[in-house]
């Protein structure tokens, strides 16, 4: 079993996602939003107020990678991640996952499986560490990326 290092800011995110765009080149956009009031989970914040109850200063970021395939992901001040990939999105990944999961995407481990009945096609993103992600394509047709990745 493969130990992916531990993530624990949205920051260290952005820098390991980072580390793996340069290694692929693509380019990099990062929009981030800091404070309860900003943050995407946190619209019940008091106005005016920039930390949680606790104290904590919420940290959330949205990455765009560049080339083919569209590759977006949204990092979350409580420790997941959402990644979006060619219209395919992944909710709820831990964001120690995020790393592996572009290097997986990017080094040509991700495929498409389609079935006959009921018609269909996933997306399965395969990790080093036997955790392979698969979420349903959306629509009837694919796009040229996914389409050069069915199985």
């Amino acid at each position: 079993m493969t130990h992916h290092p531990h993530l624990p800011t949205t920051e260290s995110a952005v820098t390991a996602i980072r580390a793996v765009a340069a290694e692929y080149r693509r380019a990099m956009t990062v929009t981030e939003d800091i404070g309860a009031d900003r943050t995407s989970r946190r619209t019940a914040a008091p106005l005016f107020s920039a930390t949680d109850p606790d104290g904590a200063l919420p940290h959330e970021a949205f990455v765009e990678l560049g080339g083919s395939p569209v590759v977006d992901v949204r990092l979350f001040p409580d420790g997941d991640a959402r990644i979006t990939v060619d219209g395919v999105e992944f909710h709820d990944l831990p964001r120690d996952h995020v790393p592996p999961f572009l290097t997986s995407v990017y080094g040509g481990l991700a495929f498409v499986k389609g079935r006959f009945f009921p018609p269909g096609h996933k997306l399965c993103v395969p990790l080093a560490d036997d955790v392979t992600y698969q979420e349903h394509v959306p629509g009837v047709s694919l796009t040229p990326w996914l389409s050069g990745r069915v199985r």
